[in-house]
C-alpha cells in the first residue's frame, strides 16, 4: 500500500473542512491546514520517514497528535478520526467551501436552513431564489456565489507561493547538480512573488548532451509524466502540483527566462514596443530583422529599448514600463533595510517559545528591535491575556531590556478591535505600552459599513498604533471581510497611524494593491512577521516580496527605521493623537 504525502496532507484538509463547518477552534483547524501543507511541500516521504523510526515532531508544524495520526495513515492507510467525522457530515459540504463567497459559517447556515450540502443542491437553491431568504445572503453575495459556480472556481486548485516556492527551490537544488546544467531558476508567477500559483515553471541553461531532462522525468513524489521532450517536460507531483521545466541553451537563457516569468500583459506590452521598432523578442531572443542582438541575459530585452531593468515583482503592467523608459523606477525594500519585527508571539498567548528565545533569534538576523504582542483577553482560544498576566509579562520585559545587549524589546500586544470599536484592554495598560497592534478576530461577518465604522473608531483610540492583517483574509480558505479600504487609509493618514502587512504566508495581508493605495496616500506600512516561534520569523522575506508588489521602499516601511527613529514616530503618533 503507497501513502503519498499528497494523501495525507489531504486526510489533514477534510478534517480541517470538516471542523470549519462546525465553527470549531479556529487554530485548531488552522493547525490542521498548517501540517497539510507543511507535509505537501516536504521534500520527503512521510511513508519512509515512518518506516524508518523517525521523530516526526521535528518537522514544523508537526506536534504529537498529529505525528499519531500520520503514522496510523501510513500503517494502515486511513485514519478513525476522519472516518468519524464523515458519518455526522453530508459528504458534500466540504466542495461548497471552494465557492467564492461561502465561508465555514454561511456553508453551515445554507445547510441548516435550506438542506444544501452539495454544488447541486446549491444551483437548485439559486435558480428557484431561495438563498436570498437566508440572512446575510444580499444581491452582492449572491452575484459572486453565481459567478463563482458558473466559472466552475471551486474546481481550481491554486498553492500558496510558500508551498509552491519551497518545491520548485527542491527541485531547482536538485537540478543544479546535474550534468551540463549552467544555470537554472524559477520562472512564473512564482519569480514575480505571487502570494498564490497554479503551478511551477522552472528554465534550465544546458550544455549539449546534458542529462537535465533524465533526472526531471524521474524525481521523487512523481505521480504522472504529463509530457517528456528533449526541451520541455512536464510532470505533476503527488501533491497535485504541475512542473514545467524548459531547457534551452546558454545564449538564449535570459529571453527565455523573462518570457516564462510573465506577465502575460507585461511581455505583450514589450512585444508591442519592439515591433514598433522593427524587432521582435520571443523566448528566443531580441532580433532586428534576422539578427539576433540579444537574450543571453534577461536584462537585454530592457537595454533594448534603453529603459531600466524591471524586477520581477513590478511586471504587471501597473505602469512600470513608462517609469522605467523615463528611469523613475521605485527603490524598492530590501530584507536587508529591516531593523525590527513589530508583531510577534510567545508562550504567553498562542506562541511556542519565551520572550528571550524571541529576542536572541531576532537579534541573530540583525534585528535591534522586537515588539511582543501577545493577545488580549477578548481572544479566549489564543490564550489571550488578562490585566494580571499583561502586568507580569511587561514586567519581564523590563528585567530583559536590562540583561539583553543590542536588542530592545518594545512593550506591545495585539489588542482585539471588539464590535462596537472599543479596544479589549484596560485604558490604564495602553497607557503603559510603547505601541499596539491592533485586530479583529470576531464578528466577521458584519456589513461592510458597520466593519468599516468599527475600525474607524478604533483608529480614533488615542492609544492606537498599527491596523493588523487589516482584511482579515486568509488565502485560500477565507475572503476578506468587506471594508472600504479607502477610507480607512485616509483615517490613518488623518490620525498619522500605521497599517500592518502581516507576512504570515496565508496571509499577506495588506495585499499588494492596497499596499500600493497607502503609498500613494502617505500612509507608512509595518511588514511583520506575526510569528508564533523563531522560525517563524524567517517569514518576513515573504513580507517583503509582498510590499515590493505593492511599490513599497524603504521610507514607506516604519520598521526600516532605526530604534531612535522608531521611537520618535511613535511618540508622534501619540502626540498627534492627543492633539
Amino acid at each position: 500500500m503507497h501513502t503519498t504525502n499528497r494523501k495525507i496532507a489531504d486526510i489533514f484538509n477534510e478534517i480541517a473542512d470538516l471542523l470549519d463547518i462546525d465553527g470549531d477552534n479556529p487554530f485548531r483547524v488552522r493547525a490542521y491546514r498548517n501540517a497539510a501543507r507543511v507535509i505537501l511541500s516536504y521534500p520527503e516521504s512521510m511513508k519512509t520517514l515512518v518506516e524508518e523510526g523517525a521523530d516526526l515532531t521535528t518537522i514544523p508544524g508537526i506536534g504529537t497528535e498529529l505525528a499519531k495520526k500520520i503514522t496510523e495513515i501510513v500503517k494502515t492507510g486511513r485514519l478513525s478520526y476522519l472516518e468519524k467525522l464523515r458519518r455526522t457530515h453530508p459528504s458534500g459540504l466540504e466542495q461548497l467551501l471552494k465557492v467564492p463567497g461561502l465561508g465555514p459559517g454561511r456553508v453551515r447556515l445554507l445547510h441548516e436552513m435550506l438542506h444544501i450540502n452539495t454544488i447541486e443542491d446549491l444551483q437548485k437553491a439559486l435558480d428557484e431564489g431561495r438563498v436570498e431568504k437566508v440572512p446575510g445572503f444580499g444581491e452582492k453575495l449572491i452575484a459572486k456565489i453565481k459567478s463563482g459556480i458558473a466559472q466552475k472556481h471551486y474546481e481550481e486548485k491554486r498553492f500558496r507561493l510558500y508551498d509552491a516556492l519551497t518545491v520548485a527551490e527542491w527541485i531547482v537544488g536538485i537540478l543544479k547538480k546535474t550534468k551540463g546544467v549552467v544555470n537554472v531558476e524559477i520562472a512564473g508567477s512564482i519569480r514575480r512573488r505571487k502570494e498564490s500559483v497554479h503551478d511551477i515553471d522552472i528554465v534550465a541553461a544546458c550544455q549539449p548532451q546534458s542529462d537535465t531532462m533524465v533526472y526531471f522525468t524521474n524525481l521523487p513524489r512523481i505521480d504522472k509524466v504529463i509530457m517528456h521532450g528533449a526541451t520541455r517536460s512536464t510532470i505533476r507531483l503527488d501533491n497535485g502540483m504541475s512542473v514545467d521545466l524548459r531547457v534551452v541553451t546558454p545564449d538564449t537563457f535570459g529571453a527565455t527566462l523573462h518570457h516564462f516569468t510573465g506577465s502575460k500583459a507585461h511581455n505583450i506590452a514589450l512585444r508591442k514596443m519592439a515591433e514598433e521598432r522593427g524587432m521582435k523578442i520571443n523566448e528566443y531572443g531580441i532580433f532586428k530583422g534576422k539578427k539576433r542582438i540579444g537574450g543571453e541575459k534577461e536584462s537585454d530585452i530592457y537595454d533594448a529599448f534603453g529603459m531600466s531593468y524591471i524586477v520581477p515583482e513590478l511586471r504587471e503592467m501597473r505602469g512600470e514600463i513608462s517609469l522605467a523608459q523615463k528611469h523613475r523606477l521605485p527603490n524598492l525594500v530590501t530584507e536587508a533595510d529591516i531593523r525590527g519585527d513589530l508583531h510577534m508571539h510567545t508562550a504567553y498567548s498562542d506562541g511556542t517559545q519565551s520572550i528571550k528565545k524571541m529576542a536572541l533569534a531576532a537579534q541573530k538576523m540583525g534585528y535591534t528591535y522586537i515588539a511582543v504582542t501577545d493577545h488580549t483577553e477578548h481572544l479566549h482560544i489564543a490564550h489571550g491575556m488578562d490585566e494580571k498576566r499583561i502586568r507580569k509579562q511587561l514586567e519581564e520585559i523590563d528585567s530583559l531590556n536590562e540583561e539583553l545587549q543590542g536588542i530592545t524589546i518594545l512593550k506591545s500586544a495585539e489588542v482585539d478591535i471588539l464590535e462596537d470599536g472599543t479596544l479589549d484592554m484596560p485604558e490604564s495598560i495602553l497607557n503603559t505600552l510603547d505601541l499596539t497592534v491592533c485586530s479583529i478576530h470576531s464578528k466577521l461577518t458584519l456589513s461592510q459599513s458597520k466593519q468599516t465604522a468599527r475600525i474607524l473608531r478604533a483608529i480614533e483610540h488615542p492609544a492606537f498604533t498599527i491596523l493588523a492583517h487589516p482584511t482579515g483574509r486568509i488565502i485560500g480558505l477565507r475572503d476578506p471581510y468587506p471594508i472600504d479600504m479607502e477610507q480607512i487609509i485616509a483615517a490613518a493618514k488623518n490620525r498619522g497611524c500605521i497599517l500592518e502587512l502581516n507576512a504570515q504566508p496565508d496571509r499577506l495581508d495588506l495585499n499588494d494593491v492596497y499596499c500600493k493605495m497607502a503609498k500613494e496616500a502617505g500612509v507608512p506600512i509595518a511588514v511583520s512577521s506575526d510569528a508564533h516561534s523563531s522560525a517563524q520569523l524567517e517569514y518576513m522575506r515573504f513580507g517583503i516580496w509582498q510590499a515590493r508588489r505593492g511599490w513599497l521602499e524603504k521610507a514607506d516601511v516604519i520598521n526600516t527605521l532605526d530604534l531612535d527613529a522608531l521611537r520618535q514616530r511613535l511618540k508622534q503618533i501619540k502626540s498627534y493623537s492627543s492633539s
